[in-house]
């Protein structure tokens, strides 16, 4: 499991100082970034090699809501490997370890020249299996 940590900033809520619910997908996808930037991969270099990675599918719960300046800790790990895909399962917590959001995400590499899917790079793969 990998752990990131976000401060929930003004620009993050609504008017009533509550994390709209977009933004909980933005800190995932910030959780994501950092879990594969640990792996030593950076998706910039990965784009540099036409290999990116999209969201194919994401299923999100909301228990409670996150307020301004709190201090969230997002929890990351793949629950499923496959040649060209893997899917996430994310839990955005307080600081008192209270769940506030889960989520499934399901993410396909794929060739940016063409945008087909394309097996995850070997070393990547080896990577990820080493660490699930």
């Amino acid at each position: 499991m990998h752990l990131h940590q976000v401060r929930v900033y003004y620009e993050d809520t609504d008017a009533g100082g509550i994390v709209y619910y977009a933004n909980y997908l933005k800190f995932m996808e910030r959780a994501r970034t950092e879990w594969l930037r640990g792996l030593g991969y950076e998706q910039d270099t990965l784009m540099e090699q036409s290999i990116a990675f999209v969201v194919k599918h994401v299923e999100m719960h909301n228990y409670a809501p996150a307020r301004f300046n709190q201090l969230l800790s997002i929890e990351t790990r793949v629950v499923e490997l496959k040649g060209a895909s893997m899917t996430f399962q994310q839990n955005i917590k307080n600081e008192q370890g209270v769940t506030l959001v889960s989520g499934n995400i399901k993410v396909a590499c794929v060739d940016l020249a063409v945008m087909k899917p394309k097996r995850l790079p070997r070393t990547l793969l080896g990577e990820i299996s080493r660490v699930i």
